[in-house]
C-alpha cells in the first residue's frame, strides 16, 4: 500500500534544511544558463518526488533523567516565550534519527523489517558485548529553525556512527533508497518551528538566548539497546512515540534500571520510616502514653469481660 507524502511530519524538515543548505553552496559554486537552470529543477524535482522519506531507524530515548532534563528547557523557553509551546517535541517522541528512507509499498515495508533484522548481527559484532553509554550535553541548531542537544564525541558516538554507515549500507544492499548524501550528524531534536504552520508565519527564528542557560548543560546519558524502523506518516502510539513496523534489541536498557531503581527507592523509604518509628519508641513520653493506653485497653477489656461472665451467672 503506497503512502501519502508527507506534508509535515518530525524529521522531514530537519533533512531538507540541510538539503537547502546543500543546494545553496552549489548555486554558489556553478552559474547555468536559464534553460539548464529549469531543467535542473525539474530533475531535482523528479526526484525529490521519488525520494520523500516516510520512514525512519529511530534510537529511542528511554532515560528519564534526559527527558526530565529537557522538559525542565523546554518549560524555560515556553517561559519567555509561550509562543513556542507549539514548537516543542513531546517527551514520548525523543529519539536519534539513524538514517531515512523511503518505502513505497507492503513489500518495501517488509524487505526493510528484513534489513533491520539482519543489522543486528552486524551491530552485534561491532559492540563486541560493550555497552554503548550515549552522553548528551550542549546545545545548538539548524540555521536556527530546530533546536537540538548534541551528542558528546567521544569513542562511544563514534561507534554509534559506524553503526548508522552499516545499517545504510544493508539497507541499500537489499534496494531500499536510505540514507543522505550530507555526513551522519547524530543529535536529539527538543524543538522545532516545522511543528506549527502558524507559528512559523509568527516566528521566523528561535533566539538562542532562550536556552542560553542550557547551553553547555549535561543532560545525561542513554545505554543503547534499541533501534526501531518508525513510519513518520502513521498515527503515533499513546505515549507520543512514532508507529514502529520492527524493532531490534541488544545490551541492556534503561526499563531494568527503572526497575532497580524503583525497588531501591521503595526499600530506602521503608527503612526510613522504621527509623521514624525506632526513634519514636525511644521517647519517653512515647513509651509512658503507650502504656497507658494498654494498660486502659486491658483494664477495658477486664470489665467487659467481667460483665459478660456476670450476664451469665444464675444469680444474676
Amino acid at each position: 500500500m503506497t503512502e501519502m507524502p508527507f506534508v509535515d511530519t518530525d524529521i522531514e524538515d530537519e533533512c531538507a534544511i540541510h538539503a537547502t543548505s546543500e543546494l545553496t553552496i552549489k548555486k554558489k559554486r556553478k552559474r547555468t544558463t536559464g534553460k539548464e537552470m529549469e531543467e535542473g529543477i525539474e530533475r531535482k524535482k523528479k526526484k525529490n518526488k521519488q525520494y520523500q522519506p516516510n520512514y525512519f531507524i529511530s534510537l529511542p530515548i528511554t532515560n528519564p533523567k534526559i527527558t526530565g532534563s529537557i522538559q525542565a528547557l523546554q518549560d524555560a523557553i515556553i517561559q519567555k516565550d509561550q509562543r513556542l509551546s507549539k514548537a516543542m517535541v513531546r517527551s514520548g517522541s525523543l529519539h536519534v534519527t539513524m538514517l531515512v528512507m523511503h518505502l513505497s509499498s507492503e513489500e518495501e515495508i517488509s524487505i526493510a523489517v528484513g534489513a533491520l533484522s539482519d543489522s543486528k548481527v552486524f551491530i552485534d559484532d561491532l559492540l563486541k558485548g560493550k555497552r554503548v553509554d550515549l552522553s548528551f550535553q550542549g546545545i545548538d541548531h539548524f540555521r536556527n529553525q530546530v533546536g537540538f542537544v548534541n551528542l558528546a564525541e567521544n569513542d562511544h558516538t563514534t561507534l554509534l556512527k559506524e553503526i548508522a554507515e552499516t545499517m545504510t549500507k544493508i539497507f541499500q544492499e537489499k534496494g531500499i533508497m536510505a540514507g543522505e548524501e550530507r555526513a551522519f550528524k547524530p543529535h536529539l531534536t527538543f524543538m522545532k518551528l516545522s511543528k506549527s504552520t502558524e507559528l512559523r508565519k509568527q516566528v521566523k527564528k528561535i533566539d538562542s538566548s532562550l536556552y542560553e542557560d542550557f547551553k553547555n548543560h549535561y543532560f545525561g546519558d542513554e545505554i543503547l539497546h534499541r533501534f526501531d524502523l518508525c513510519s513518520m506518516l502513521k498515527k503515533k502510539q499513546p505515549n507520543g512515540y512514532y508507529y514502529c513496523e520492527s524493532s531490534i534489541v541488544f545490551g541492556k536498557s534503561h526499563e531494568a534500571d527503572l526497575v532497580k531503581e524503583a525497588l531501591r527507592r521503595e526499600t530506602q523509604a521503608l527503612l526510613s520510616r522504621l527509623n521514624q518509628i525506632k526513634e519514636l519508641l525511644t521517647s519517653p513520653e512515647i513509651r509512658t502514653k503507650i502504656s497507658k493506653e494498654l494498660f486502659e485497653d486491658r483494664h477495658n477489656s477486664n470489665s467487659k469481660w467481667k460483665s459478660c461472665i456476670d450476664s451469665e451467672s444464675p444469680n444474676a
